[in-house]
C-alpha cells in the first residue's frame, strides 16, 4: 500500500527554517560575551540548574537519529523493536546517575571523561577515549544530518544534499557564538516543541491509517516473528545489542559526560531519573510509526527505512501538522547536533589542545577559539559523511559496540586505585582489536574457534550485568550477579551467540577489556593511586571572571588551575 505523499512548498520550508534558526539564533546570541569564558563554553561553568539540565538531557537523546532507529526498529521487528530501542536507551540515561555522582566526585571541576582519564593515568588513555568520542560524535553528527536530508527531500521540493547543508549551516550558526551555553538553553525550547508534537502528531497518523481496525485487517503483513511480542529474532538482533551499547553510551559517550560536568552535583540523581522518563515515553511513542507502517503495508520510498518516518508525516497528516511535525524532527536533530559540537569542540579544547599542545597551560582565548573551529570542521566532515546515507540504526549499534572496549577500564578506573595506565591502554587496544573482526565477520566462526568467542561473549554477559549492578547496589552483589548470569547463560550461549555478529561482537569488547585489565593490575606491583590527586589535577581553565566576581564578594577561596591564569593572577587583577 502507497498513499499519495504530499509536500511543503518552498517558501514555507524556508520560512519554518528561519523561525526555528533565527530564534536559537537570537538566544544564542543574548547570552553570548565580548569575552567568551573558556569553562563556560565547555560545560556551563558546572551551575547548571535542574530545569535546563533536564531538558538539555532530555532533548539530546531524543534526537533525530533515534526517532528513525526507533521507527526503523518498529517496521522490522514489529512491536517489540521500539520497545527494546525506547526501554534500553532510557536505561542509559539512569544509569549515568550512580557512576556519574562518582565521576563528579572525584573530579568536580573537570570537563570531559578524557581529561579525568589523564589525570588517572596518563596521555595513552586520554587519548583512546578522546579519539573514540570523536569518532562517535562525528557518526552521531552524520545520522542527524542524513534525519535531516531525508525529512528535506521527502517533504519539501529541496534535494537531501540541500537539506543537509541547510541544516548543518543552521545548527552550527548559532552553537559557534556560546558554545555548550547555546546548546542547552536551545534544548529547552526545541524539547518543549518535540513533546508537544509527538503528542498530537502519533494518535493522528494512528487514526489516519485505520486505527484499531489496522491491527486486523494489516496482521497478514507481518511474519510470525513481527507478531510475536517476544520475538527472538527482535531480542537477539536489536535488544540485546542495545542492552550491551547501554553501559557504552552511559559511560563513553561525550555529550552525556559534558551535562554530567555541567548540572550542580546535588541535582545529579533528580536530573537524569527525569530525563530517563521523558526519553523513554517519546521514543517508544515515535517507534510506532513504524509498527503503524508495518501493519500498513507501507514500503519505504527508495528501498531507505531512513525515509520511514517523512514519509508516513506526508502520507497521513494534514498541512498544519505535516508543518508541526516538520518543526519536531528539526528540533530533535538540532538538539543532538549542537551537543555534538559542543562535545567535539570540548574534546579538543581540554585534551587535544590543553593538556598535550599547551602542555595544561593553555591561553584561554585559544582555547575558544580552538572550540569554533572544531565545530566548522566537524560540521563540515559530517556534511561530507552524511552522502553515503548508511543505515542510522547500523550506525548506533556499531557505535555503542565500538564503546563496549572502554566501559570496565572507566569505571574500573574511578573505583579501583590499583588499575594502571598498561592496563588500561591494553586492554582497550587488544579488546578493539578482537571486536572488529568479529563484528565484521572476518573471521570463520566454525569449531573451536566458535566455542571460544562464545565463552567469552557469555562472560561478556556477566561484565554487563555485573556492572549494572554494580552501579546501583555495590561490589558484593556485583560479584553475585556477574557470576549468576555466567553460569546460567553458559549452557545455552555456547555454541549459539557467534551466530549473531553484532551481539557477540559487543560482549567480546567487554569480556575481553575486563579480563585483561583485571589481570594487569592484579600482576603490577605499583603503589595504589590516590583519588584526591584527580582534583588537584583537574580545574578551570579560564577562571578569571569567577574568582574577580568572588573578591568582590569577599567570598573567594583556591581553584585547582591547570591552566597558566592562575588563582593569584586572578586576586591581583581583582585588586587592581
Amino acid at each position: 500500500m502507497q498513499e499519495h505523499l504530499q509536500q511543503l512548498s518552498g517558501p514555507i520550508v524556508v520560512a519554518l527554517f528561519l523561525a526555528f534558526f533565527g530564534t536559537s539564533l537570537v538566544i544564542s546570541l543574548r547570552i553570548s560575551q565580548k569575552r567568551e569564558n573558556a569553562d563556560g563554553y565547555m560545560t556551563g561553568g558546572g551551575r547548571v540548574g535542574f530545569g535546563i539540565s533536564s531538558a538539555s538531557m532530555t532533548a539530546t537523546w531524543i534526537w533525530a537519529a533515534s526517532m528513525y532507529a526507533s521507527a526503523t526498529s518498529g517496521y522490522t521487528y514489529g512491536l517489540s523493536g521500539p520497545i527494546h530501542y525506547g526501554l534500553w536507551g532510557a536505561l542509559m540515561i539512569l544509569l549515568i546517575y550512580p557512576f556519574g555522582r562518582r565521576i563528579r566526585k572525584v573530579a568536580p571541576r573537570a570537563h570531559t571523561i578524557a581529561e579525568v582519564m589523564f589525570a588517572r593515568h596518563g596521555r595513552s588513555s586520554q587519548l583512546m577515549l578522546a579519539g573514540s568520542n570523536v569518532l562517535g560524535s562525528i557518526i552521531s553528527l552524520t545520522s542527524n544530518l542524513i534525519a535531516g536530508g531525508a525529512l528535506i527531500a521527502m517533504l519539501s521540493p529541496f534535494t537531501f544534499g540541500q537539506g543537509v547543508i541547510a541544516i548543518g549551516a543552521g545548527v552550527l550558526l548559532y552553537t559557534l557564538w556560546s558554545g555548550f551555553r547555546a546548546s542547552v538553553l536551545t534544548d529547552f525550547m526545541q524539547v518543549l516543541f518535540m513533546l508537544g508534537a509527538v503528542i498530537i502528531i502519533i494518535p493522528v497518523v494512528f487514526f489516519a491509517a485505520g486505527g484499531p481496525d489496522l491491527f486486523v485487517t494489516g496482521a497478514n503483513n507481518l511474519t510470525p516473528q513481527q507478531s510475536n511480542f517476544f520475538s527472538s529474532d527482535a531480542f537477539f538482533n536489536q535488544g540485546a545489542p542495545y542492552i550491551a551499547a547501554v553501559l557504552a553510551y552511559a559511560i563513553g559517550n561525550q555529550t552525556i559526560a559534558q551535562r554530567l560536568f555541567a548540572v550542580r552535583e546535588d541535582l545529579i540523581k533528580k536530573t537524569f531519573v527525569t530525563a530517563t522518563f521523558g526519553y523513554g515515553a517519546t521514543i517508544i511513542g515515535i517507534g510506532m510509526l513504524g509498527v503503524i507502517a508495518l501493519y500498513a503495508g507501507i514500503e519505504p520510498t527508495g528501498g531507505d527505512v531512513n525515509n520511514l518516518i517523512p514519509q508516513m508525516a506526508a502520507t497521513y497528516l494534514p498541512p498544519a501538522l505535516l508543518a508541526l511535525f516538520f518543526i519536531m524532527i528539526i528540533g530533535s536533530l538540532s538538539s543532538t547536533a549542537d551537543a555534538d559540537l559542543t562535545a567535539l569542540a570540548s574534546i579538543v579544547m581540554a585534551d587535544i589542545y590543553g593538556q598535550n599542545i599547551a602542555k595544561g597551560k593553555p591561553n584561554p582565548r585559544t582555547m575558544v577559539l580552538v572550540g569554533r573551529v572544531t565545530m566548522i570542521v566537524a560540521m563540515t566532515a559530517g556534511m561530507y559523511f552524511a552522502g553515503s546515507q548508511l543505515n542510522i540504526l547500523d550506525l548506533l549499534v556499531f557505535v555503542g559496540a565500538l564503546w563496549g572496549a572502554l566501559v570496565f577500564p572507566v569505571i574500573a578506573s574511578f573505583y579501583w586505585n590499583r588499575v594502571t595506565n598498561a592496563a588500561f591502554s591494553i586492554s582497550v587496544v587488544v579488546a578493539l582489536a578482537t571486536f572488529i573482526p568479529v563484528r565484521f565477520e572476518w573471521i570463520e566462526m566454525t569449531g573451536w574457534v566458535a566455542i571460544v568467542f562464545d565463552v567469552l561473549a557469555t562472560i561478556g554477559i556477566g561484565v554487563v550485568l555485573g556492572l549494572m549492578a554494580f552501579g546501583f547496589f555495590g561490589k558484593r552483589v556485583a560479584f553475585w550477579v556477574a557470576g549468576i548470569s555466567i553460569l546460567a547463560s553458559a549452557p545455552f550461549a555456547i555454541g549459539f551467540l557467534h551466530t549473531y555478529p553484532v551481539l557477540s561482537g559487543s560482549l567480546v569488547a567487554y569480556s575481553v577489556s575486563t579480563i585483561l585489565c583485571t589481570l594487569i593490575t592484579l600482576a603490577s606491583k605499583k603503589p595504589p593511586f590516590d583519588f584526591e590527586l584527580i582534583k588537584q589535577r583537574t580545574g578551570d581553565f579560564d577562571p578569571v571572571e569567577e574568582i574577580v566576581a568572588r573578591a568582590a564578594t569577599g567570598s573567594i577561596d583556591t581553584v585547582a588551575t591547570p591552566a597558566a591564569t592562575t588563582t593569584s593572577d586572578a586576586v591581583s587583577a581583582a585588586g587592581k
